[in-house]
């Protein structure tokens, strides 16, 4: 009994982790340096000022991480009781954009909802909501995941509704890459056999870009995204548009080297 009682104490005083808060830290900074970096130019043009846009960044950031040390004190295994209305609340959330008067649309693709005092994009809603879901899921369902249809094609089928809304409704494919990632890791960690998430990860993967290169061909979704691969071939042919970024990456890398000049006072 006693023996209880003190690791449950234990638990209660676990340590902060300090390698990984570290690390938190200086991914966090040198994030910071790379935004004073890229948009001082483009802030001292707009707004006067340099600092315009990493002042607001540093603010985030703060903001980031006191709300980071407050999530690190709760029992991470309380979100499983949550797991399947964290799945609802990301499917909720990424079909909010639809809302009128809500929702917003810039350049074609609907990935915003208005808050009054900013703009949201709701699908990191959804990456954090699908990280709870598939953690609390492969928990809770660990002896059918090394099966093929029970465990690996049953677990990737929760994520066809919401990549689904992603490329379809917000055309955001950036947004579904990186989820798909993440849950694909936490399949593989959770004990999904790797022959089972190979066959499907090529399958999947195949369907999927011949997909996207069919819609682009012959109609206009997604047609920026085969005009971006293509004009690696001859970006100077529209350095203004399509070859914009990849130009401007030849430039930095022609006066700055693999290594760049390093930061300046613009």
């Amino acid at each position: 009994m006693q023996k209880k009682i003190k690791n449950k104490v234990i638990e209660k005083q676990k340590p902060f982790d300090f390698t990984l808060g570290i690390t938190i830290l200086l991914l966090l900074a040198l994030g910071i340096v790379m935004v004073l970096s890229a948009s001082a130019p483009s802030a001292l043009s707009t707004t006067g000022n340099s600092y315009t846009y990493v002042i607001k960044q540093v603010l985030f950031a703060g903001v980031g991480i006191v709300l980071m040390f407050i999530i690190s004190k709760i029992d991470y295994r309380i979100y499983k009781k949550f797991y399947k209305f964290a799945y609802i609340a990301s499917i909720i959330a990424l079909f909010s954009v639809v809302i009128p008067g809500i929702g917003v649309s810039v350049k074609g693709a609907t990935r915003w909802i208005d808050l009054g005092f900013g703009r949201f994009q709701p699908s990191e809603i959804a990456k954090v909501g699908l990280i709870v879901f598939y953690a609390g899921y492969l928990s809770e369902h660990k002896e059918e995941i090394g099966f093929f249809w029970k465990g690996c094609i049953k677990s990737f089928c929760y994520l066809i509704p919401p990549i689904a809304i992603l490329f379809f409704l917000q055309d955001h494919l950036s947004a579904s890459v990186v989820i798909v990632s993440i849950v694909s890791i936490m399949m593989i960690m959770g004990g999904v056999k790797v022959k089972h998430f190979l066959s499907i990860a090529v399958t999947g993967g195949s369907v999927a870009a011949a997909g996207m290169l069919l819609l682009a061909t012959l109609t206009e979704k997604g047609k920026f995204r085969l005009a971006r691969l293509t004009t690696f071939l001859d970006p100077f042919a529209d350095i203004k548009g399509d070859g914009w970024q990849v130009v401007q990456s030849l430039y930095a890398i022609g006066s700055g080297g693999l290594f760049g000049v390093g930061l300046r006072r613009k």
